[in-house]
């Protein structure tokens, strides 16, 4: 059976874990009796277009090569071996990436030497084209078994891969969130059919137990704590409760830091180095290092007589920095950890492309007959056509009833003439993720009833679409969404960006409400999208009246 013995802050911990990660009948192991063999698993996920690093100097490609390739060489100094693997979705998320259908991204994992992902949900938002085109970039496999296409019935993408590691024979299955249908372009999907990731393992993980000695699954699914996965697709939780026979589960979707204590509960409020162990669910190793390459997760274990052990884990910051307060009292970034040199190859084969995604930001993208309201001085006093139209974009996007938006959120106006994507993103320079939630009648009024009264002169100060609202001495007193009074027992869908569902602003927290998704858009890309597709615009269609206040 298999067992699970990880080192916390220097202590040997041992888990017992109930499970069946039995060896299959396969045709003669090449593994020795008594022999131990060691066995590094690194890996990503959601790395969203973060091939470069951002203004503070954290994470980008080139540190995580110079991290990735120090570990390769540790661990074949001794006599290890090593597989990096990726929870999918490459794409979506900074212009300079997203403008070149992340080319950058998968010729820089291919250099850092992935040797799989799984296939994420953003991977379609493009055509289906631009994603062969992407795996032609890539030299490892794009892992998926359950999409197919709607017409052929044929899987899109390989199933699984078998690696053979020294004297070992590791199968990697990937998954794809089923959720997918949902999340992704309607038209650029029509002819896919995604289905349920848990039986497509539980029909193919007896299969790979008599091909391998490690069986992992490489997933796009989600971590949800104890399997509370609410509106979202059942996630890897569930799977590994339900599937027997998965030693490691190497998520994405969720983009959490997945960090459990010695005892099996819940890190909750993860920093930067704290020490944590993976979930364990049903003998498998659950794993997920957050997002945008902040972290490289590494496992280092240990395979004996068909036994599987884990000696140790950690999330290791790639050049995270946090705000200290200085000598002049003045806050200043300070690294979390040793600082990380970039990979001067690889940055050089990156800076092309971030100079030629620089270049694009400056293309126009539409025009506008007037101004776009979004200084300071006025936005967060009263609803401007800019908070309305972010708020617009944002509803449509998600294919809400409403949207609501905090003026601290909009940071520049947009002048009356040419757009350009530069513009959008001077509004909205956070790369907040545009989310969504599902909402009953009677949630919804409580949660406008904060909402509605912030303050104005402050960045709390909503904008709103789909609503109207009236205020009557700063008490919310009517709501009307889509002309119609609220009903109390009715569902509703809202959008919001990740900032103010985390509690930004003081606005309510929703990020742990069960009809909480992240899309995983980022604000600017869905604004871009939305002036690109209804430009010319006609900057009085924004003007709101829907919010009274008296």
């Amino acid at each position: 059976m298999f067992r699970l013995k990880a080192a916390i802050a220097g202590a040997l911990v041992s888990v017992a874990v109930s499970g069946c990660s039995l060896i299959g009948a396969q045709d003669e192991p090449l593994w020795q009796a008594g022999k131990e063999y060691r066995l590094t698993v690194l890996h990503t996920n959601d790395h969203h277009g973060r091939f470069w690093s951002n203004r503070h100097g954290e994470y980008g490609m080139a540190a995580r090569k110079t991290l990735i390739d120090g570990i390769r060489a540790e661990v074949a100094a001794q006599g290890g071996e090593l597989l990096l693997l990726s929870g999918g979705d490459i794409n979506t998320g900074v212009p300079e990436s997203d403008l070149q259908d992340a080319e950058p991204d998968f010729k820089g994992m291919s250099r850092i030497g992935y040797d799989a992902m799984a296939v994420g949900n953003h991977e379609f938002d493009n055509p289906l084209g631009v994603l062969r085109e992407q795996q032609a970039w890539a030299d490892f496999p794009f892992l998926a078994a359950n999409i197919y296409g709607q017409n052929s019935g044929e899987r899109l993408f390989e199933p699984y891969r078998i690696f053979n590691r020294g004297d070992l024979k590791i199968a990697v299955l990937g998954l794809t969130t089923k959720d997918t249908a949902k999340l992704g372009n309607p038209e650029f999907i029509s002819d896919i059919r995604f289905t349920d990731p848990v039986a497509e393992a539980a029909s193919l993980v007896p299969e790979l137990r008599e091909q391998a000695d490690v069986v992992i699954a490489a997933t796009h699914m989600g971590h949800y704590v104890d399997a509370a996965y609410g509106i979202n697709a059942p996630g890897d939780v569930t799977m590994a409760r339900q599937v027997n026979g998965l030693d490691m589960i190497i998520g994405g979707h969720s983009q959490d830091p997945v960090c459990m204590a010695a005892d099996g509960t819940t890190v909750t409020g993860y920093q930067p180095g704290d020490v944590c162990m993976p979930d364990v669910q049903n003998g498998t190793l659950i794993m997920q290092a957050h997002e945008w390459g902040k972290y490289v997760g590494r496992a280092d274990l240990v395979f004996k007589d068909g036994e599987l052990r884990l000696e140790s884990y950690q999330l290791i910051p790639v050049n995270l920095k946090k705000k200290v307060k200085g000598a002049d009292g003045k806050k200043v970034r300070v690294l979390v950890a040793d600082a990380i040199a970039e990979d001067a190859e690889l940055k050089a084969f990156l800076q092309p492309y971030q100079e030629q995604g620089q270049a694009q930001l400056q293309v126009k993208i539409g025009e506008v007959d007037a101004k776009l309201e979004g200084d300071r001085d006025v936005i967060r006093f009263q609803p401007t056509n800019l908070g309305v139209l972010i708020a617009q974009a944002q509803m449509d996007k998600t294919q809400s009833d409403l949207a609501v938006m905090n003026s601290g959120g909009v940071r520049d106006s947009i002048a009356a003439g040419d757009i350009t994507y530069k513009d959008v993103l001077k509004v909205q320079p956070f790369a907040n993720a545009v989310a969504f939630v599902e909402l009953s009648g009677a949630e919804l009024l409580e949660y406008l009833a904060v909402v509605a009264e912030k303050p104005v002169d402050s960045g709390a100060f909503a904008q709103f679409a789909g609503v109207q609202l009236e205020v009557v001495a700063g008490k919310l007193d009517k709501v009307l969404v889509a002309g119609q009074p609220v009903d109390p027992a009715g569902t509703y869908r809202m959008a919001i960006n990740s900032y103010i569902a985390s509690g930004g602003d003081g606005y309510p927290k929703m990020d742990g409400h069960p009809g909480y998704v992240n899309t995983g858009f980022v604000d600017a890309e869905v604004l871009r999208a939305y002036i690109q597709e209804n430009s010319p615009l006609n900057a009085s269609r924004f003007d709101s009246a829907d919010i009274i206040r008296r």
